[in-house]
């Protein structure tokens, strides 16, 4: 299979491009910025911006599938607002989508996000759902995966989670009963490849999770206590800490506002997690426990 990913020289792009690599095809990774990505050389890499139709259509010409993974952060504020979520996530994939289809190209993976919904209560949820349906409105074959949050070397989980906090002591949104159910990208990235090698996978939507569902106060206690420190969680009431950033929304060296606030209201776990579909079982995963060097 020829298959370019966009976003190929990202967190995940690098792991899914290695992987697809690895599994003898042929690979080319977009990117604004691909130059020192790391990828193996049988890895092709191509300069192109998805929120420009004009920049992407050569690139997509000549490929059997797309993976499109461009993707901002829902976990700090974006440069620009939150319109560069609806001009990265929805304007990108109808730019994807478009030069897919006039390129003939036969089928799109594309990435998501739990609770992804057109009408959600953030920037990021809405932009996200409304993606997902211009993939599903489209000619193309396509499936749809949406990762609870995922961590590995160059991800931000671990960074933002030692952004939001300290050590020792520190307060957290709701005591940071969040619940999240982190996926390491290693094991994303095989049920990815799987996904766009299979046509078994075609025209599904799966939701995907890790082996274990833990609190934002979980996740910043294993965090601190990889580097040997300890940490003591105070609760930070939802409405104050609502305030704090909806004052801090407008400090561009605050990487948190109210959107991120608002994620912090609801968690991000699965209801069923799809991973039995590519032949594993959620307790087979990495736990980030296991990632970080802690022993349980």
């Amino acid at each position: 299979m020829d298959v370019l990913v966009t976003g190929g020289t990202g967190f995940i792009g690098t792991h899914l491009c290695r992987e697809l690599d690895d599994r003898g095809h042929d690979v080319t990774a977009l990117s604004r910025n691909p130059g020192g990505a790391g990828l193996p050389s049988g890895v092709e890499t191509v300069v192109g911006d998805v929120t420009a139709s004009d920049a992407i259509a050569d690139a997509v010409d000549g490929h059997d599938a797309v993976v499109n993974l461009v993707a901002l952060s829902p976990l700090f504020k974006p440069k620009g607002g939150n319109r560069r979520h609806f001009e990265v996530h929805l304007g990108g994939t109808e730019n994807v989508v478009e030069a897919a289809e006039d390129a003939g190209v036969e089928y799109l993976l594309q990435l998501s996000a739990l609770g992804a919904d057109p009408d959600g209560s953030t920037a990021y949820v809405r932009a996200k759902g409304r993606a997902e349906e211009v993939v599903r409105s489209s000619d193309l074959a396509h499936t749809v995966v949406r990762p609870s949050v995922v961590f590995g070397d160059g991800g931000e989980f671990v960074a933002f989670t030692k952004q939001l906090t300290t050590p020792y002591v520190t307060g957290l949104p709701g005591g940071g009963r969040t619940r999240f159910q982190p996926i390491w990208v290693g094991d994303l990235a095989g049920m990815l490849a799987d996904a766009a090698g299979e046509e078994t996978h075609w025209g599904e939507t799966y939701e995907l999770g890790g082996p274990e569902v833990l609190t934002l106060g979980d996740v910043t206690r294993l965090v601190y206590r990889a580097e040997g420190r300890s940490v003591r969680v105070l609760p930070v009431p939802m409405p104050l800490a609502g305030l704090g950033m909806r004052l801090a929304d407008p400090l561009p060296f605050v990487p948190f506002g109210t959107d991120q606030y608002r994620s912090l209201k609801f968690d991000n776990t699965v209801a069923d997690n799809d991973v039995s579909a590519f032949g594993v079982e959620a307790s087979e995963l990495t736990t980030l426990a296991a990632y970080l060097g802690v022993n349980d």
